[in-house]
């Protein structure tokens, strides 16, 4: 009996060995391990769910950059950007790719490939690769000003090619490997195994690894409840916050291990150095970056059991639904034990069905992103909704006015 029990191990062993071994030699491998299927293999049973993620912003938070991706124009008379000093830089399309190249008294002093994009809401910034090393292209391309201009935080007269490291690309995208020490190239600059990349922010960077739940599934269709794979739903509000945190809790977070490896249900506590606690100064905290912190410094929270997905409902795309978040506050403020609107008998019900969030989570100015459109002209600044629900007397008297025009 014994015996039989050892063959058997053996056995179990080199099949899960074997199958194992297949996955990682498959042309279709996650980077991260055989433990991943991919977030294609979620198409079969979750098509229509897959299709409306596409159009997010976590979908798009970096994405290889080709003629379909990058949407500033290339065209003549709309691709030049004058930084003085007889220096421009132009925005060129070549057999070979996009380029962004600078022209120092007419020649050309530095030529570089967009090869991914970041973002693509309010803006797309851009980065290059540089042997196994990323850097930011000095021009970014702004939506609603419609044309390019300095990426934030470069100086408006000098071009400076920044270095792109870990922290950036752990909320930008779902995986890429940083090259061990032994295969790096004499820099400063983290160096990363670009064949490793996984673009975007994926259904297993939220969902956790899903290669055992595709198989379950796949070969048991009848069993409609799902198995082997983490659901929002079921974790604890801590460790549903937790989730959100690890990029919207600030990059500036001092980590002790890399966010890679974070897992629905971990606690981000783990991931990062202690923090003194004390009183939290949202007057002090910047809407692009810091809306966990926001979110939970409102008496909204403090007051509730919400969340993130309260509101946000991340496999679809609802920028700009005023009418859709008026709904979501609604859905606890009609209640008899919930505070109802104090500007109910000053504004209509048609102003009201849409005004929730322009008076209590305002688009208030960010200064992580900052640029200047022209030489020594002021600053663009960028509106970013505040997580911090309060009441904005100033944004009130704002409402009032435009109905009273």
């Amino acid at each position: 009996m014994k015996k039989i029990l050892i063959v058997t191990s053996i056995l179990i062993t080199l099949l899960a060995v074997i199958y194992f071994q297949f996955r990682s030699n498959n042309a279709y491998a996650d980077p991260r391990g055989p433990l991943y299927a991919g977030s294609k293999a979620c198409v079969k049973c979750h098509g229509k769910l897959y299709d409306s993620y596409l159009h997010t912003a976590h979908y798009i938070a970096s994405i290889p950059a080709s003629a379909n991706t990058v949407h500033g124009s290339f065209a003549a008379g709309f691709n030049v950007f004058n930084i003085g000093q007889n220096q421009k830089i132009v925005m060129e399309k070549r057999d070979s790719g996009l380029y962004q190249t600078l022209y120092q008294d007419g020649k050309v002093k530095q030529s570089n490939r967009f090869d991914i994009v970041f973002g693509g809401v309010k803006g797309e910034s851009y980065l290059y690769w540089k042997n196994n090393r990323l850097y930011q292209l000095p021009l970014s391309y702004y939506n609603k000003q419609e044309q390019w201009s300095t990426s934030p935080g470069y100086q408006f007269n000098f071009v400076n090619y920044r270095s792109i490291g870990k922290r950036c690309l752990e909320c930008h995208v779902s995986y890429v490997d940083e090259l061990p020490q032994e295969k790096q190239q004499l820099s400063r600059d983290e160096q990363f195994d670009k064949s490793t990349m996984v673009y975007g922010i994926d259904c297993e960077r939220c969902h956790g690894p899903g290669a055992q739940h595709v198989d379950f599934q796949a070969n048991n269709p009848g069993v409609k409840t799902a198995k082997f794979i983490a659901r929002y739903a079921n974790l604890s509000r801590e460790q549903r916050m937790d989730m959100c945190a690890v990029c919207h809790s600030g990059i500036h977070t001092a980590l002790l291990k890399t966010t890679f490896g974070f897992m629905p249900g971990d606690t981000f506590a783990r991931y990062k150095l202690p923090e003194f606690q004390r009183t939290l100064d949202t007057s002090h905290l910047d809407v692009h970056g810091k809306q966990l912190q926001l979110l939970q410094s409102s008496k909204c929270y403090m007051n509730s059991t919400m969340d993130c997905a309260t509101c946000h409902d991340t496999h679809q795309n609802t920028r700009g639904n005023d009418v859709l978040y008026t709904q979501k506050c609604l859905s606890c403020h009609n209640k008899p034990n919930h505070i109802y609107c104090k500007m109910t008998d000053k504004l209509s019900a048609g102003v009201l069905k849409d005004k929730c969030i322009s008076c209590h989570m305002p688009e208030l100015t960010t200064n992580v992103i900052s640029v200047q459109t022209a030489d020594k002209a002021p600053p663009v600044r960028f509106f970013v909704h505040t997580h911090h629900i309060a009441i904005y007397p100033q944004e009130v008297k704002k409402i009032i006015a435009f109905v009273n025009k």
